[in-house]
């Protein structure tokens, strides 16, 4: 008999057993196992004929298959992608294989992929990325990962613990009042911030974190010079230009009384910022200092070197994808990753 005509029926009739037991031997069950003996007799009928197993009946037949699903807001943002690496290094030394979403920070898109990842029957799913203050599309994602955890998946996030599953949250407003404090320390006494969107709730712990670090110091940032933008390279740009447009940024800004430093609530906005500046024949950091949060890899390529809070990005993604795959504990676990502050050339030491 070929190999490409031989079926698990072939199996049972060669091992003397029933269809059942012999898909039990080959394919393992969520809930009943097959004894040693009859085990034995199937693998070796299995072996005589080459009978090569489905690997999505296997699958199916254990409950669940061998991909974890993975939601991110952008892919072509190195914050998400890095976080990516970390993932799928983490999933391939658990024999897994990566099922990738990018949302575009579309709320049902994420339930899509819920439902999706449920319907395949997949092993986990990550939700990578800060929630936003809608409440109602938290609570929707919320029900949706509890029915998918109460049907014998993992689930676990990056970013704000409000969704019911294990969390490793970003220490936002910490690591930005250190960034505040220490370019305050390098003399800087006006800032402005290009704040991400209203509603982002990262951004805005990042916002109240640098505000609170520079209120320890006796500063202030005026209404007007705190930008809300896109949370992208473009909406960066834009914010900047926001700022070129009122007069805030300017050539000799820095020694004639205006803003002397920016800060991006993350990177891809400050690489942004730093182009509109460019554009508009504002020197980084002569004419302002730039800062922005997460050290993407992108910078490496950036000139001048942009100061910045650093995450351990690919091991925040290995890190999220280990709580993903243990077992569930009765409360949620919270895991708190600290960012540190790195200083480069475009916030150098002012006189």
């Amino acid at each position: 008999m070929s190999r490409m005509t031989v079926t698990l029926s072939d199996v049972a009739r060669e091992a003397g057993v029933s269809l059942a037991t012999a898909s039990r031997a080959i394919n393992g069950s969520a809930n009943r196992t097959v004894r040693p003996e009859l085990r034995e007799k199937v693998l070796a009928a299995a072996q005589r004929l080459k009978y090569s197993p489905d690997a999505n009946a296997q699958a199916m037949a254990r409950g669940r298959t061998t991909a974890l699903g993975l939601i991110v807001h952008d892919i072509a943002d190195p914050y998400f992608s890095t976080i990516a690496s970390g993932v799928t290094a983490a999933a391939e030394r658990a024999g897994l294989v990566v099922t990738l979403a990018s949302t575009d920070r579309d709320p049902e898109r994420e339930l899509a992929f819920v439902d999706l990842m449920q319907r395949q029957r997949a092993r986990a799913i990550i939700v990578a990325g800060g929630r936003s203050d809608d409440a109602e599309a938290n609570a929707a994602l919320t029900e949706a990962l509890a029915e998918y955890r109460s049907r014998g998946g993992g689930a676990a996030v990056i970013g704000q613990a409000l969704l019911g599953v294990d969390t490793v949250t970003i220490e936002n407003e910490a690591s930005t009042s250190e960034l505040a404090s220490r370019l305050h320390a390098l003399g800087y006494r006006r800032f402005a911030i290009l704040a991400g969107p209203e509603g982002h709730l990262t951004a805005r712990a990042r916002l109240t974190g640098f505000r609170d670090g520079l209120a320890a110091h006796g500063v202030s940032i005026a209404d007007e010079d705190v930008v809300h933008c896109a949370f992208t390279r473009d909406g960066g740009f834009e914010g900047m230009q926001e700022l070129l447009s009122r007069g805030r940024v300017r050539p000799g800004g820095a020694r004639d009384g205006h803003v002397d430093a920016v800060f991006a609530v993350n990177d891809v906005m400050a690489v942004g910022a730093m182009a509109a500046a460019r554009t508009a024949g504002v020197t980084v950091p002569d004419d302002v200092g730039i800062a922005g949060f997460d050290d993407i890899i992108t910078l490496r390529d950036i000139t001048p070197s942009l100061t910045t809070i650093r995450l351990p990005l690919a091991d925040i993604g290995s890190l999220v994808t280990e709580l993903a795959l243990s077992p569930a504990k009765p409360e949620p676990r919270v895991v708190p990753v600290d960012g540190e502050v790195i200083v480069r050339d475009s916030t150098p030491r002012r006189d």
